[in-house]
C-alpha cells in the first residue's frame, strides 16, 4: 500500500519521498484552505477534507503546510506565507522589514495525517533563524532565499540539498515517519 501525499509542489512531493523513504504518490487537489496563522490547524483542517475529497481510500493521506514566521511581526505570516509572497515576493516581506531590528524569524512546518480510519495526527518540525537583509542563492523555492537557520550563515536557498539535513520539512516529516510507516503496514493473516 502506498500513502497519498497531496500536494501542487513537485518539490515538496520530491523531499518528502526523499526524507519518508517510502513509496508516496503526489496528488494536485484543490482544496479550500481555513486562514489562519497556526500552520498545524491548516494541516489537520486540510488533510480531513482531503481524505473526503478522495473518498475515503484507505491509504493515509498527507498534507503539509508551512510558513515563516517573523517574531517581529507576532507570528505573520505563518499559514498565510504563500499569500504574502504571491502578493509582495521575498523583496516585498524585505521592504517591510527593513526598519525592524528584530529580524528573527522560525521556520514552521505541520504534517497531518489523515489514515484510513479517519483519525487525523498532525506532527510539527521547526527551525529558528532570521531573515537575511537580500535575497541569496539559487537553490530551494518559496522564502528559501531570505532565511537563514540558526548556526548557518547560508539561507536555505545557498544550501541547495543540504537544506534538506536539518529543514523544518524534513523534521516534520521525520516526526511523522514512524506513524505513516505503521499506518502502511499489513496486517498478518488471522490464521
Amino acid at each position: 500500500m502506498e500513502a497519498l501525499f497531496v500536494t501542487g509542489n513537485h518539490n515538496k512531493a520530491r523531499e518528502a519521498a526523499e526524507i519518508l523513504g517510502i513509496e508516496l504518490r503526489s496528488i494536485a487537489l484543490d482544496l479550500p484552505e481555513m486562514q489562519d496563522l497556526d500552520v498545524a490547524q491548516v494541516a489537520a483542517v486540510k488533510a480531513a477534507a482531503a481524505r473526503e475529497a478522495l473518498g475515503a481510500p484507505d491509504s493515509p493521506i498527507l498534507v503539509e503546510d508551512s510558513g515563516l514566521v517573523v517574531e517581529a511581526w507576532n507570528g505573520l505570516p505563518g499559514a498565510l506565507t504563500k499569500w504574502f509572497l504571491a502578493s509582495v515576493g521575498n523583496e516585498g516581506i524585505l521592504d517591510m522589514l527593513s526598519g525592524e531590528e528584530d529580524r528573527s524569524a522560525r521556520a514552521v512546518c505541520a504534517v497531518a495525517i489523515a489514515f484510513a480510519d479517519g483519525s487525523v495526527r498532525v506532527f510539527l518540525g521547526e527551525v529558528g533563524g532570521e531573515i537575511s537583509p537580500e535575497p541569496r542563492g539559487a537553490g530551494g523555492f518559496g522564502w528559501d532565499p531570505i532565511f537563514v537557520p540558526h548556526g548557518r550563515t547560508e539561507t536555505y536557498a545557498e544550501l541547495g540539498s543540504r537544506k534538506h539535513e536539518d529543514s523544518h520539512r524534513a523534521r516534520a516529516l521525520r516526526a511523522a515517519r514512524e506513524a505513516l510507516r505503521a499506518g502502511l503496514e499489513v496486517p498478518p493473516p488471522a490464521g
